[in-house]
């Protein structure tokens, strides 16, 4: 048996944190190498004698015996993490210095503190975006490149632009630092949320649903939200917004692999016990007087997650909690959301009259799904030469098959009967 794509994803963020920990950020290139010495290691010896029982422990103890190798070998020719110190240059407290690194219990923290040095605000936010996929959620140059609608050799440009401007950066990020971690906290948020996004709904030429973005970006966010600084009422409304977007994954496609809308999912495949995870997150966020933008995306998506259909949604509830949402976080795309929700509340013509009334619309003309719920609600008042264009609209600008394939079907429906 082959080891799977995941195992390397997750445990290349854990070692790199790790790492990054003992090497220190000014050596961050070294950490990754040793990580794909561990990589091409366990590909030599399961090759021979078999996935080992407990793979993941197998890769830390293969990273860490490698890391004390080189520490061994270059800690007079090179400097290493400097709150360490002498601890680090004394066999007496090395190995254990390492070990209690590589410990799993701590960890959790070290990712965290790679994630916050990839969101320096001096990074644009594509850059740190992409600094957190590859150095903790382990993805590969090609996954991102998919996920950005992008070349591998533009993000091997921009990530190694990125890799370098963090390794310059000083040390690595100080989590127990209130100050600097509370004024840090809303660009680790954004690039978390960013990442479930482009999972969940993203631009990827491959697939319309990225399953595995979506599970490493609520991975995260439970650590943050975990975390005592972390664990802010916006952090914690974060964490509920995925795992309510993310009970719903299992059935965004359907048998044939074909794209689901909202209106068209079989609910009974929808996940209850994420559902139950991220209400009982829900509740927990409602404390203080501050009202993100993660507060009224989880409230929207608690509303979708106690329909039993959708014919039973409490439409008028998701406008005002759109309203609420535009006041704190306006944009094109939310005004387009806010409009079909005032179609399904008050009819496809209210609907048409708020998307006509959207600001900025023209922002909107490369987003196939603008076309789409246009043609939607031109269909439901029988327009079908109107609706036929808008949805070749949309199949014009469709960014991967799944795409295509729903907007096709949808084009059909146009037909007269």
């Amino acid at each position: 048996m082959e080891p799977s794509d995941r195992l390397f994803r997750r445990e290349a963020g854990r070692m790199v944190a790790a790492l990054t920990r003992i090497f220190g950020l000014h050596n961050l290139a070294l950490a990754e190498d040793v990580v794909q010495d561990a990589f091409c290691r366990a590909l030599e010896v399961w090759k021979l004698r078999g996935i080992p029982e407990n793979p993941s422990a197998w890769l830390l103890t293969t990273a860490k015996n490698r890391a004390l190798d080189v520490l061994r070998r270059e800690r007079t020719a090179r400097t290493f993490a400097a709150d360490l110190g002498r601890l680090l240059q004394t066999e007496w407290t090395l190995a254990n210095t390492v070990e209690e690194i590589f410990d799993a219990t701590g960890i959790p923290d070290d990712q965290l503190r790679v994630v916050f040095s990839c969101c320096d605000p001096r990074l644009p936010q594509t850059a740190q975006v992409m600094l957190v996929l590859a150095l903790v959620g382990g993805f590969g140059v090609g996954e991102i490149s998919n996920a950005f609608v992008s070349t591998r050799a533009a993000v091997e440009k921009r990530l190694t632009r990125a890799k370098k401007s963090l390794a310059e950066s000083g040390p690595l990020f100080d989590i127990a630092d209130a100050t600097d971690f509370k004024a840090r906290l809303p660009a680790v948020q954004r690039a978390l949320y960013l990442i479930f996004s482009e999972g969940y709904h993203g631009a990827s030429p491959h697939a319309v649903v990225r399953a595995e973005l979506c599970r490493e970006a609520i991975r995260l966010t439970r650590l943050l939200a975990e975390h005592p600084l972390g664990a802010t009422p916006s952090t914690r409304a974060l964490c509920a917004l995925m795992y309510l977007d993310g009970a719903r994954l299992p059935a965004r496609l359907d048998a044939r692999g074909d794209l689901s809308s909202l209106y068209d999912q079989d609910r009974s495949r929808w996940d209850r016990k994420m559902i139950d995870l991220g209400l009982a997150w829900l509740e927990r966020s409602a404390t203080g007087s501050q009202v993100s933008r993660y507060h009224a995306e989880a409230a929207i998506a608690a509303v979708h997650a106690r329909a039993p259909r959708c014919e039973e949604t409490d439409w008028a509830t998701i406008v005002s909690l759109y309203d609420m949402l535009m006041t704190v976080a306006p944009s094109p795309i939310v005004a387009l959301n806010r409009a079909i929700a005032i179609a399904q509340a008050a009819g496809a013509d209210r609907g048409l009259e708020a998307i006509e009334a959207i600001d900025r619309r023209d922002r909107l003309a490369a987003y196939p799904f603008y076309h789409a719920a246009r043609g939607e609600l031109e269909l439901r008042r029988s327009n079908r030469l109107k609706a036929h264009t808008h949805f070749r609209a949309a199949l014009a600008l469709a960014r991967n098959p799944g795409e295509q394939h729903f907007l096709e079907k949808r084009l059909a429906a146009c037909l007269p009967v």
